[in-house]
């Protein structure tokens, strides 16, 4: 009798089961936050003539896609690619709509070829592509109001989420990255992406990618000197938590780590109140705590500083610590005054002797605490657009005092002083003579450039064509530069994921990467630029090491291809041209 009774609550407790994994999943969309309206680009004769239902077509990574306009695109099925083993390649489709989509959702296949060999779908990663405010360039830096400049909305920010709602007469792009493991077989592996929709029929788009028998070395290994500066002030401000808690290392830890896993050498680090003075939304405070006692001698508190130190290098990033700066914006300078019980600010500048006692205790105890740290090999003072007679008083100053710490520039060319830099840092604008790079590399220096408000074109603006990120990086090896810097990895505006758009500099200026270590477009294609520098870099030392009439043959094609890059061009040809006619030419040589 009992065994019945168990018997028969087994069976309803299997039928209840049953019944439920047969109905369809209730899921919720996952969208965080609602975006700004656009009405620009809402042609309503060409949403007429579109079909019911969920419309998809592959799309090309070069076109960021307008909300309120139907894609021009045609109804392509299959997404395609070629990758290195260890490479992340990015693709994108669009989908379009007009009626509303509720729970829209994306399901990833495996990868596989006709050996039977797999790329999981864990390395396949669709993102919504969420639309922000940006404006155009105009006359670049300068202060700018939003009424008198026009503004628009445009895709950047790749949202994570599982999950979103499409409104009526809206196109909404996926983004979709690749991560091909390094120990993939290479060939041509095939899967799809499924679209789901509730009281929707599913759709479907094919993936086709070819997998080259060539390896890319893991980001960290990478020999690309990447440097976009960090603002931890930011992410505190944004989502409200005290400084250095342990909240606010949480929700910096994704950032740092996407950061690293793009290559990026350098740690920003702030030895003083404010270095670039209030150009930020959030201004960067001193990591030490710098006191002068009651007797006039100083002490220091390098405790938010090692902090900050061991956590970076803790997520990856672990280098070159870049320490702002012995000239600052305005050369102000703040510190806590023991006899007045508050902070007092001076204004002084190199060659002075007030300017020497202040610094000179500074450097002798932070060099003795970096040494004491293992860091000092890794640290250097760093600058950003100095005037030259400042800085030539300021490094005689530092040799004087701590002879073989590193100094570093992001500001002009300057032959008076560029050997005196360990890691130099020009504006595009510069043209900067190869074989002076080239004898800076013998010695282990860095040579990079960078771009910022100044450069329309190629930038990092939310409203640039994509491609010119990835430009970028071949620009990088045509010149023979070393890397790449720009000034805000994470400079948040106030509302950054609706809002890109700045008092100062065109939209985007200030960062490439949104709260949440939600990426953008842009930091996708920075990234790929990096990987085809690296790529670049491993093809010609194979084809020189292999010597050969063929080996010298493809050796000079790809020399001819980068001496084409010029900067001046992109005023009348776009990035895209240049970028992919150069991989198609990488493609080519890799097989």
């Amino acid at each position: 009798m009992q065994i019945s009774k168990v018997l028969s609550t087994l069976i309803g407790l299997l039928f209840i089961v049953i019944i439920f994994s047969c109905k369809p999943h209730s899921y919720k969309t996952h969208s965080t936050y609602t975006e700004l309206t656009d009405a620009k680009h809402f042609d309503t004769l060409a949403w007429n003539s579109v079909s019911k239902g969920i419309n998809i077509s592959a799309a090309s990574i070069d076109i960021r896609y307008n909300k309120n306009s139907v894609p021009e695109e045609g109804m392509k099925e299959s997404l395609s690619g070629t990758a290195w083993q260890g490479e992340r390649v990015n693709t994108q489709f669009v989908i379009w709509t007009t009626e509303n989509l509720k729970q829209v959702h994306c399901i990833t296949s495996d990868l596989m070829d006709d050996s039977g060999n797999t790329i999981s779908a864990e390395n396949i990663k669709p993102f919504f592509e969420r639309y922000v405010m940006t404006d155009v360039f105009g006359k670049g830096c300068g202060n700018r109001l939003a009424a008198n400049i026009d503004s628009s909305m445009v895709a950047d920010v790749l949202d994570p989420i599982p999950y979103i709602d499409i409104e009526e007469k809206t196109t909404r792009p996926v983004w979709v990255t690749i991560d091909v493991p390094r120990n993939t077989v290479a060939g041509n592996y095939f899967g799809k992406i499924i679209i789901e929709a509730k009281n929707q029929k599913e759709t479907v788009i094919q993936l086709q990618l070819k997998v080259q028998d060539k390896t890319l070395p893991k980001p960290s290994e990478w020999d690309y000197h990447l440097d976009l500066w960090q603002n931890p002030f930011a992410v505190a401000r944004y989502h409200n938590v005290k400084l250095w808690s342990d909240n606010h290392f949480e929700l910096l830890r994704p950032l740092m780590e996407m950061l690293a896993n793009a290559g990026q050498k350098c740690i920003t680090s702030s030895i003083m109140h404010r270095p670039w003075g209030g150009q930020t939304f959030d201004h960067f405070e001193s990591l030490i705590k710098w006191k002068k006692n009651i007797d006039a001698t100083w002490s220091y508190d390098f405790s938010d500083f090692d902090n900050w130190i061991n956590f970076a290098m803790d997520c990856g990033i672990t280098e070159q610590i870049n320490c702002y700066t012995m000239i600052p914006w305005g050369n102000k300078f703040i510190y806590f005054d023991e006899s007045i019980g508050g902070d007092t600010t001076i204004t002084t500048v190199p060659g002075t002797l007030e300017y020497e006692e202040i610094w000179t205790p500074f450097l002798q105890q932070f060099v003795e605490h970096l040494k004491t740290k293992g860091w000092y090999e890794k640290t250097t003072i760093a600058l950003d657009e100095r005037k030259v007679e400042d800085m030539q008083k300021m490094i005689a100053f530092v040799h004087s005092v701590a002879p073989e710490l590193k100094i570093t520039l992001a500001g002009g060319y300057h032959p008076e002083v560029n050997d005196e830099f360990y890691d130099l840092c020009v504006a595009s604008k510069y043209n900067f003579p190869l074989e002076e790079i080239r004898a800076r590399s013998k010695k282990g220096f860095h040579t990079t450039f960078y771009t910022c408000c100044i450069e329309e074109y190629p930038n990092n603006f939310t409203f640039s064509p994509p491609a010119e990120g990835v430009y970028q990086g071949w620009y990088a090896a045509s010149k023979g530069f070393t890397g790449f810097l720009r000034w805000a990895y994470n400079s948040w505006v106030e509302n950054p994921l609706t809002d890109s758009r700045f008092r100062s500099w065109p939209a985007g200026d200030t960062y490439f990467v949104y709260p949440d270590a939600k990426s953008s477009i842009r930091f996708e294609r920075l990234r790929e630029g990096i990987q085809d520098y690296t790529k670049i870099k491993i093809l010609k030392t194979e084809l020189q090491a292999i010597n050969t009439e063929e080996a010298n043959s493809k050796l000079q094609q790809l020399d001819n291809f980068l001496a084409t890059f010029n900067i001046n061009d992109l005023k009348d040809i776009p990035a895209e041209q240049f970028v992919n006619e150069g991989k198609a030419l990488l493609e080519k040589l890799s097989d």
